[in-house]
């Protein structure tokens, strides 16, 4: 097991580590999910949780805090309240207190995350404009629908081409070239330029 302390800025350790050892939670660093960035589960009576190893500092230390309070409402509540409910938006929010300093973010960060921590998203990436921030951040920088011209043709790794449309509320609309049908795509999905 990888220990999370290289995946975190350094002044956040001391913290992250005395809730993991109050917890008695197992952390994993996992491979690249698309659909999640960590998660939180029970797995024979043992409290775990799993980080995708692809995430920068910020991105790793706001998603470990995210599921270490899942844990926390999980030992007070079990599975009776709502999993991203008030109760783990009060948890959440006490336990990032700690770390909304300029000593952890920076202040582009630290700015979207004080707005985000107002009423958290059940995801980061549910949060566009932060989001946008924590991607800054990459060490490796991606095409995301967003990079992509209005009527542009994208594709995604599966070779499924689309043409890129407008934006409805938080997705734009993007039409199948095979199907002719409309999808909705988020604006931090990653993609492939068509040449």
């Amino acid at each position: 097991m990888q220990s999370f302390h290289n995946f975190v800025p350094s002044k956040s350790i001391e913290k992250l580590q005395c809730w993991i050892d109050e917890l008695d939670v197992i952390i994993i660093i996992s491979p690249p999910r698309k659909n999640k960035l960590g998660d939180f589960k029970l797995r024979a009576n043992r409290l775990v949780i799993s980080i995708n190893n692809n995430l920068n500092q910020y991105s790793f230390l706001i998603t470990l805090t995210h599921e270490l309070a899942h844990a926390f409402v999980y030992k007070k509540h079990k599975q009776t309240v709502k999993a991203h409910g008030e109760n783990w938006q009060m948890t959440f929010k006490h336990m990032m207190l700690n770390f909304l300093t300029p000593n952890h973010f920076p202040d582009d960060i630290l700015r979207s995350l004080s707005t985000h921590m107002k009423k958290p998203k059940a995801s980061t990436f549910s949060d566009i404009p932060l989001a946008k921030v924590l991607r800054k951040y990459n060490s490796i920088k991606s095409l995301i629908v967003e990079d992509i011209n209005i009527g542009e043709k994208f594709k995604l790794d599966n070779g499924t081409v689309y043409v890129k449309g407008i934006m409805k509320r938080t997705r734009y609309v993007c039409v199948q070239i095979d199907t002719n049908k409309n999808y909705l795509f988020h604006p931090l999905t990653n993609v492939l330029r068509v040449k």
